[in-house]
């Protein structure tokens, strides 16, 4: 048998500029049709579940199947308001940016409704290990002031972390938001040791990791899936495939001839892959994946389908790599108008509603917006002193840092 030379798999997107995408490799299944297993399961009887989708939300708007969550509709009311100010204040922040009033910004365009449920499903005093594109967890909290956020985003006189991280890299401690990264996917080994940590001192708080599809090629990613398998550690797992990692789809990472929920049955670990813009399929996912977590049943990997409707950053151009309307043709949807649909449905919601609430978080987001502006902007110059750069950092400044601290001037 005469064989040719070897070759490599190179993946390529299934649309391209000029060229619509072919989404049928998202391996999708109706609503309803994907069991929901004991909180006990094996995690090597959840392979099924690795590969077809969690689904609430038919194409009416109805809610079905054995993954309806209990979840009362004031509760979901609630969520498509956090969604709607959260889409708002990604909008507004866009703005600035081309304002030059920030330097950049990362929205979270299309994939709201992962960050805002899932938070609903966690406890206070749970930890979160988030990316740049969870704000949702923080905007869907009534305790977060948005002018903080934004003084933030200003790294202006009122910045709580007194420019030293960089926009959208928030840390809120005492909403269970640790510390972002700009080092991708150093945050999910971190989670997986802060629940272990939890566990060894008796406690009952879990820890939620977050990543996007392309960061899983990272190493830390791997590792943190062998310390939560082998420790039956108290975290969640999530991993966020909005299809892109800037202009990489998402088949480089290794979502091509498998998913990414099949990383975590492959390492010992209960895994669903659920319909991430079903608000409701979001929600259920991530009560029962809590739930394993705080009865000692150990870890959850689920992968979040969704896709990212926006560019990757402020610096992004995706209409180089993608076509221009890919997210008009998603399959599955917009999360607002999704949850939308179904709260009008079931008479909770309505269009004139709808109309006013919209008014309300943009009128809201403006407003927070002018106080935050009060306290200085990029276009200004009113950043923080420079003696903040010595601040804070020791208990007793070292005498190298005094000496750099005279030099300045500071």
């Amino acid at each position: 048998m005469s064989m040719g030379p070897l070759r490599l798999n190179v993946p390529e997107p299934t649309g391209r500029p000029g060229r619509e995408t072919d989404f049928s490799y998202l391996r999708l299944a109706p609503a309803a049709e994907t069991r929901r297993p004991p909180l006990d399961v094996s995690p090597a009887h959840t392979g099924d579940l690795a590969y077809s989708l969690v689904r609430v939300l038919d194409d009416d708007g109805r809610a079905v199947g054995p993954w309806v969550p209990q979840i009362d509709p004031d509760s979901l009311r609630h969520g498509l308001r956090a969604m709607m100010k959260t889409r708002a204040f990604d909008a507004r922040m866009l703005i600035a940016q081309r304002q030059k009033k920030i330097s950049f910004y990362m929205q979270c365009l299309g994939e709201e409704a992962i960050a805002i449920a899932h938070a609903r499903a966690l406890e206070d005093g749970d930890m979160c290990f988030p990316t740049y594109r969870q704000q949702g967890l923080l905007l869907g909290r009534d305790d977060i002031s948005m002018v903080e956020m934004i003084c933030q985003l200003m790294s202006n006189e009122r910045d709580p972390l007194k420019g030293r991280q960089l926009p959208v890299m928030y840390s809120y401690k005492r909403a269970g938001f640790f510390s972002i990264s700009g080092n991708v996917a150093t945050q999910f080994i971190q989670a997986v040791g802060w629940g272990m940590a939890s566990a060894i001192k008796g406690d009952r708080r879990i820890a939620s990791a977050w990543i996007g599809d392309g960061s899983t090629a990272e190493s830390d990613f791997h590792t943190a899936l062998t310390f939560a398998h082998v420790y039956r550690a108290p975290v969640i797992l999530n991993v966020v495939n909005n299809q892109w990692a800037i202009s990489t789809f998402q088949a480089i990472a290794g979502g091509e001839a498998t998913t990414f929920a099949a990383h975590g049955v492959g390492c010992g670990i209960a895994s669903l892959r659920v319909d991430g813009n079903d608000y409701l399929a979001v929600y259920a996912a991530s009560r029962w994946a809590v739930e394993r977590a705080r009865s000692n049943l150990g870890p959850t990997l689920i992968e979040w389908v969704t896709y990212r409707a926006g560019a990757h950053s402020t610096s992004d151009d995706p209409s180089r790599y993608r076509p221009a309307d890919d997210w008009q043709h998603f399959p599955l949807g917009d999360p607002i108008a999704r949850l939308k649909k179904h709260l009008t449905r079931i008479g909770a919601w309505s269009e004139l509603e709808h109309e006013k609430t919209q008014k309300e978080v943009e009128a809201q987001v403006n407003e927070a917006f002018k106080q935050a502006e009060r306290y200085g902007t990029l276009l200004d110059g009113n950043i923080p002193p420079l003696a903040t750069m010595f601040e804070d950092v020791y208990k007793d400044m070292p005498p190298h840092l005094r000496e750099q601290f005279a030099k300045a001037g500071a």
